[in-house]
């Protein structure tokens, strides 16, 4: 990069900054209103739930994890019990544990070795019971069992014949709806009979989706989620004596994304479509001036965090694209915001990007929204440049601070984040349109996007690199193989080199999902030779261009042998390769040791190959990466 544009660039902000501990996170109320919970490191730098009383300075720490922090927890309904959930290094096996706030006593409500734990219900009207899925009799499937909250018993409450794949308890904390996997690939919507049989609603083909959300206080209708006669994902409330179905909220071109129950009365309050940005729609008029105030609060997109019981007291999170998230406490008798915190308060008064919506016409004709972020203080102009692709592929990105595209706007490049069609949120014909195109059209709306730059003037059309991780570490390996003089490097994030190996080592629990990955990616089956060829691990002979891959050890998703093995291909190639190991991880890295590490390193290979500036790599304590 020219000196006069590096010296035009904000300063370096430290990856310690971006890629480090949130100071304080996901505040949460008790349902009484008395406390205020939330996530923040202890001395170690070890996430932990924190605990206050409401409008007291008494902060204390609940828990003691002793390594990879805690990042998911909710109250009870019992005013002095909090859950959180914990996996091992990242295996996925979640446990769940509760924690008494006055005795601290900590519990291992599931102590099951190699069992993953699922929320399924907790009521307010029964504060000392929760239903949790649990593949215990079977790695394959979630039965559902009710734990009491005061003694641990944990009982058998609801048999999975297999194929059920969700499950939805109505106001009595009874299992009443199932969504159910189907060998077309597509889902059944479920409904328990009074004489506990299970009946179907309504079908949804390979090419639809759909699931149930959540029933009526008074049990008599079930609210669903489905994109059957309709391109987008519509809310619908089903009446369950005459199956006749009630649209509530639906948008064109938008799929429904987020919905808001009130927690007693169960009535549904507000629903979200995400287009360039979230929008909502408000259902129930009792709370539209309270969303009219959130709103003149500050700038960006708000979400409803918390509330108490009383319904009195919301938490609200303030999310942009130039500064970390803001929490507040809404006081709905006053209409009043109190601030909180921030979650990262370094980042106030930094040189932050802006990330801008963009949209570009594929070459079949289909519009692909995305984001760019470019460099402060430089013009946009021949930058050089990361196509940064999400994972999933069934997901999509969004508008707000996203450490990655900072970190690399902030060292010299433009950054686009690409909704490539089989993302989702945009409607089922975008979704479908991905439908075996691994490696195909999917990655042509890459290309595309790349062509655009170029067009554009963004982009530097010999220092373009990709790099992603899940899906989006695969779209890299796909880059470098597929389109080999197109990228100047990749990094590679726990992506899967072969289709076919990765089939066939999905978790366990996956396996009622295998009817949708066939129809969605490939049949392994009986079309071997189709996920061969669109598999990187085949083509490594055409890589030209270098490479860097960083896996988790104990990914359950991605396995670690999907990096070993391309890496021993382009090694015994003497193709250009460097991988990192964590053993101490899933897919992706939790620990902030780990996240500083793979990053420090992917700096200094962007750096190399692309030429925008690094922060040199330190001793970091604590990280457990292997260099290979």
């Amino acid at each position: 990069m020219p000196s006069a544009q590096a010296t035009a660039l904000p300063p370096l902000i430290p990856r310690e900054i971006l890629f480090g501990n949130p100071e304080k996170t996901s505040p949460k109320l008790s349902p009484d209103g008395k406390y205020l919970a939330y996530i923040a490191p202890d001395e170690k730098n070890v996430l932990q739930v924190w605990l206050q009383t409401v409008g007291e300075e008494d902060n204390q720490i609940l828990t003691a994890d002793k390594k990879r922090g805690v990042r998911i927890f909710f109250w009870t309904y019992n005013a002095d019990e909090l859950i959180y959930m914990q996996d091992s290094d990242g295996d996925e096996n979640f446990h769940l544990y509760s924690v008494n706030v006055q005795s601290k006593i900590v519990r291992d409500l599931t102590p099951f070795q190699g069992v993953k734990a699922e929320l399924v219900g907790l009521e307010p009207k029964y504060p000392d019971q929760l239903l949790v899925g649990l593949n215990l009799n079977n790695p394959q499937k979630f039965d559902v069992y009710r734990i009491n909250l005061k003694n641990g018993a944990v009982e058998f409450d609801t048999d999975n014949p297999g194929n059920i794949i969700s499950w939805t308890a109505d106001a009595e904390l009874q299992v009443r709806a199932a969504t159910a996997s189907t060998p077309d690939g597509g889902y059944d919507l479920l409904l328990k009979t009074p004489d506990q049989q299970w009946e179907i609603l309504r079908h949804w083909g390979s090419e639809e989706e759909g699931s149930a959300v959540s029933f009526s206080a008074d049990g008599k209708t079930l609210y669903i989620e489905g994109n059957h006669d309709a391109n987008t994902l519509r809310l619908l409330a089903v009446d369950l004596e005459t199956h006749q179905e009630t649209v509530i909220a639906e948008d064109e071109q938008y799929d429904v994304v987020g919905v808001i129950f009130q927690p007693v009365t169960r009535v549904i309050q507000a629903v979200s479509f995400y287009k360039d940005k979230q929008e909502w729609q408000v259902i129930d008029q009792s709370i539209a001036a309270d969303f009219e105030e959130l709103a003149k609060v500050r700038s960006g997109e708000f979400f409803l965090v918390s509330r108490d019981l009383e319904d009195k007291t919301w938490l609200v999170a303030y999310n942009t694209d130039d500064a970390p998230v803001y929490y507040y406490a809404y006081n709905r008798e006053s209409k009043t915001s109190t601030f909180l915190f921030s979650n990262q308060p370094k980042l106030e008064g930094l040189q932050l990007a802006s990330m801008q919506p963009i949209s570009y016409e594929a070459r079949d004709g289909l519009i692909i929204h995305g984001y760019l972020t470019t460099p402060v203080g430089i013009p946009s102009e021949n930058l050089p440049t990361i196509l940064l692709v999400h994972g999933g592929p069934w997901v999509r990105d969004t508008w707000g601070l996203d450490s990655e595209a900072q970190w690399l706007a902030n060292r010299g490049y433009a950054v686009l984040q690409v909704n490539y069609r089989g993302s989702t949120g945009y409607g089922k014909a975008f979704v479908n349109a991905g439908n075996r195109e691994w490696a195909g059209k999917m990655h042509d709306d890459l290309i595309d996007a790349v062509n655009w730059l170029v067009e554009q003037g963004i982009s530097d059309p010999q220092k373009i690199a990709i790099m992603g991780g899940s899906y989006g570490g695969y779209a890299t390996l796909v880059g470098l193989t597929f389109t080999p003089k197109v990228f100047a490097a990749g990094v590679d994030i726990v992506g899967p080199s072969s289709l076919i190996t990765l089939i066939e080592t999905i978790p366990p629990y996956w396996e009622p999902l295998k009817a949708m990955l066939y129809h969605r990616v490939g049949n392994l089956e009986t079309e071997e030779e189709f996920l061969k060829s669109r598999s990187p691990l085949f083509f490594v002979d055409r890589i030209q261009k270098p490479l860097l891959i960083g896996q988790g050890a104990n990914d359950p998703r991605v396995k670690q042998s999907e990096s070993d093995q391309i890496v021993t291909a382009m090694q015994q190639a003497g193709l250009p390769v460097q991988y990192v190991l964590y053993p101490d991880e899933g897919h992706g890295f939790a620990r902030p040791e780990n996240r500083l590490h793979f990053f420090a390193i992917a700096e200094e290979f962007l750096a190399k190959y692309l030429g925008g500036r690094f922060e040199p790599l330190a001793d970091i304590p604590g990280h457990s990466g292997i260099v290979k």
